[in-house]
């Protein structure tokens, strides 16, 4: 019997961290708005400015996260992340005042930041060549997978009441993470090991043998009208994305629907985005890759126009979750493998890091911006067909980039 490949554990370790810190700080977070509302009077902006600040501080800290797991490994770095996901959310638990929210959602946006996608992706990235897009769509999956936990999460509010879920969430976070770190190692043998890091125990698989590449200099990529292609996508994707995971279940209230459905919708979205993150995922190892990251584009532009036709009949939400969902899981497995298979992996932690700052502009402005509409507009039907017309822009972008060659042999 054929014995697994390590790479495939380094996987799924961090499709199980990635599920847990994605559902607590990412999907989960939007069943906290009416609590929270309720017990301190705050307005949609000043909750939704939260998450713009988690937003904007894992954006800014993703190229130095990037250059540290370069450096040190994805092990140590996926270590203090979980460490600091617990934290922030014990301090959560104690919020008296907004800046003390604030505060406790800047830890947790270092501690995500820490633990999951520029960290994550690069540890599988140092462990495949060839199934490097079947890799990344199934880690990338956990994200997707997140979803089955946001039904608890709402559950556990309505039943114990915020802060002890909080509570709970932290302690999970220390019992499930923790220990996975120990099972993700940076490199296999064979591949050189960063300074500092374990370097792993097992040798490549013979399917992922592939000849050596040619190390494109980071000065060269961030010079290339591609790679800025490729950032101003991403503020425009993440934009979109986090307003819509914040704001789903304020938006489904808003036009009449009962927080109960509305949390099997906030969890749905995740769930269906596991389709986009493992089909695209395949995708991409056969066909063009700039024409699939269009394609997921264009599935969240028409989801996103469907989105705007809620308050006609509820109905109109399964179009929407089968359109939009897979497609921002798509492009988001399509972003690494772009970056991998584009530019090269000897730099992969800082370029991802580099694109993970960029589209952390978007990522500051969309939720903020979301909560703003609707407190000026009492709707947010505007907002959603304005994304709709820039997702058109980022279709026609993706379709234009191109692969970087090295100048020069390394």
């Amino acid at each position: 019997m054929k014995k697994i490949f390590y790479g495939w554990w380094v996987v799924l370790a961090c499709f199980i961290i990635g599920l847990y810190v994605s559902s607590v700080v990412f999907y989960g977070f939007t069943a906290f708005f009416e609590p929270l509302i309720r017990e301190f009077g705050w307005s949609y902006t000043q909750i939704s400015f939260a998450a713009s600040l988690r937003g904007m501080e894992m954006g800014f800290l993703a190229f130095p996260i990037g250059f540290l797991t370069d450096r040190f490994g994805p092990r140590k770095i996926i270590f203090l992340g979980v460490v600091s996901v617990g934290c922030g959310l014990l301090l959560l638990s104690l919020t008296r005042s907004l800046a003390m929210f604030y505060g406790a959602f800047l830890i947790l946006g270092l501690g995500a930041g820490s633990a999951t996608t520029v960290v994550t992706l690069a540890a599988v990235a140092n462990w495949f060549d060839k199934n490097v897009g079947k890799a990344m769509g199934i880690m990338a999956s956990g994200f997707g997978a997140s979803g089955l936990l946001v039904p608890f999460i709402v559950w556990s509010i309505d039943t114990f009441q915020w802060r002890i879920t909080l509570i709970l969430l932290a302690l999970g976070m220390w019992a499930l993470g923790l220990p996975l770190c120990w099972v993700i190692r940076n490199r296999p043998r064979g591949r050189g090991s960063p300074a500092g890091g374990s370097g792993g125990s097992s040798s490549l698989d013979p399917e992922e043998s592939s000849p050596p590449q040619a190390v494109l200099p980071f000065r060269q990529i961030l010079r290339n009208r591609s790679f800025l292609y490729l950032n101003f996508v991403e503020g425009i994707r993440m934009m979109i994305v986090t307003s819509a995971i914040t704001h789903v279940m304020p938006y489904l209230d808003s036009v009449g629907i009962q927080r109960i459905a509305a949390g099997w919708v906030a969890a749905a979205m995740p769930l269906c985005s596991i389709i986009g993150r493992l089909g695209f995922g395949w995708l991409a190892d056969l066909f063009d890759k700039r024409y699939v990251y269009a394609m997921g584009f264009s599935g969240m532009g028409v989801g996103m126009l469907i989105f705007c036709t809620v308050h006609w009949h509820a109905a109109m939400l399964f179009p929407f979750l089968f359109l939009f969902s897979p497609g921002f899981g798509g492009t988001m497995v399509l972003r690494a493998a772009i970056l991998r298979g584009y530019f090269g992996k000897e730099s992969f932690g800082k370029t991802m890091g580099f694109i993970m700052g960029s589209a952390s502009i978007g990522g500051v402005a969309g939720p903020t911006l979301a909560g703003w509409v609707f407190d000026s507009l009492g709707s947010y039907r505007v907002l959603w067909l304005g994304y709709a017309g820039l997702l058109v822009v980022a279709i026609l972008l993706a379709s234009r980039l191109k692969p970087l060659k090295a100048s020069a042999p390394a």
